[in-house]
C-alpha cells in the first residue's frame, strides 16, 4: 500500500457481510503475534464477530476501495472492544481515522483495553489522549497483563472547534 491510498479510505459503519474481513484481520494478527495465544479456532472468531461483536454495538470499518484496512468496535458506554488494522495499512494514519470517528460519536468518552505487551497500541493510544488509568495482572481469556486505557472528550474544545 502506498501513503496516497491512505487518502482513498473513508470510515463507514460496517454491514453484515463486513464482519468475515473484521474477523480474518484478527485472526492475521493473532498469528502474526509471538506472545498472543490463540484462545479460539479462526472459524470461532468469525462467527464471534457475526453474532457478537456486529450485534453488541457500532462497528466502524475503513474502506480501501472496497477492502477493508481495519475496523473499530464499540460497545455501549463508549467502550472500543477492538481496534485492528491490516498491516498493509498500518502507519498511514488510518487507525487515528478510526479513532477520531469513535470519539467522535462518544457522548463523555471511551475506554479500551489494550495487552501490556503491546508497546505500539500503548503509544499509539497515549498520542490520541487516552492515558492508563488500571493494570490488572491477566483478567482475560487470554491470560495476559492489560491496561485499562481512557479518553475523556472536553466539551469546551468541541465547541470552540
Amino acid at each position: 500500500m502506498r501513503n496516497s491510498d491512505a487518502g482513498q479510505v473513508h470510515c463507514r459503519v460496517a454491514v453484515p457481510a463486513d464482519m468475515a474481513a473484521c474477523a480474518a484481520i484478527l485472526n492475521r494478527w493473532i498469528d502474526a503475534t509471538p506472545w498472543m495465544p490463540r484462545v479460539h479456532p479462526e472459524d470461532d472468531v468469525e462467527r464471534h464477530y457475526r453474532e457478537s461483536v456486529f450485534e453488541s454495538g457500532p462497528v466502524i470499518v475503513a474502506d480501501c476501495r472496497g477492502e477493508i484496512a481495519g475496523f473499530l468496535a464499540l460497545s455501549g458506554g463508549g467502550h472500543v472492544t477492538a481496534l485492528y488494522l491490516d498491516e498493509r495499512y498500518r502507519g498511514l494514519g488510518i487507525g487515528a481515522a478510526l479513532i477520531r470517528e469513535a470519539k467522535r460519536r462518544a457522548e463523555t468518552g471511551l475506554e479500551l483495553w489494550t495487552f501490556e505487551n503491546n508497546r505500539d497500541a500503548q503509544r499509539f493510544y497515549e498520542r490520541e489522549g487516552f492515558v492508563p488509568v488500571r493494570r490488572t495482572d491477566g483478567d482475560n481469556e487470554e491470560g495476559l497483563p492489560d491496561i485499562l486505557y481512557r479518553w475523556r472528550a472536553d466539551p469546551l474544545s468541541e465547541r470552540e472547534a
